[in-house]
């Protein structure tokens, strides 16, 4: 009997090389992820020592005018930048959904297909120990026959 081959064997492979670079993408839109809140994280630092100098400095009741206007002008910006970042993390966080979903999309189907081969190589296998066993059969039912024609003769 020849040997066994599965028709689907590049959809096979391609579907592992898709699966894989999905997972890699999966993992580098993770990475983005983490390291755009850290960089939340930072921010939100920034900001909080920033309200803790100018706590500090209304106590000392040096207050100018220009100093005000330059701690108002920073919240502003530290505020601008936080609401940014968190934008930021949300398309981030749109962007890793989309692709758990390409990802388990792909892994289904490559389960799908690796099952499928396994239950036509389960098929392939019970082929041959079909045709073994006819071979087997044939054998005995050979030397069955020869064994009362050579008792015969003797």
């Amino acid at each position: 009997m020849k040997k066994f081959r599965f028709q689907l064997d590049t959809l096979l492979r391609v579907t592992r090389m898709k699966k894989d670079e999905a997972e890699v993408r999966f993992a580098d839109v993770s990475r983005l992820l983490e390291q755009q809140r850290q960089q939340l994280s930072l921010l939100l630092e920034e900001m909080q020592r920033g309200q803790r100098d100018y706590e500090n400095l209304t106590k000392a009741a040096h207050l100018t005018v220009g100093t005000l206007m330059t701690y108002n002008s920073f919240f502003g910006w530290k505020r601008e930048q936080i609401e940014m970042q968190q934008a930021a993390i949300l398309q981030s966080r749109a962007n890793r959904q989309k692709c758990l979903q390409e990802l388990l999309k792909l892994m289904n189907k490559l389960k799908s297909i690796e099952q499928l081969r396994e239950k036509r190589l389960q098929q392939y296998k019970d082929a041959v120990l079909l045709e073994e066993q006819k071979m087997l059969d044939e054998i005995g039912l050979q030397l069955y026959m020869r064994s009362p024609q050579q008792e015969a003769q003797t």
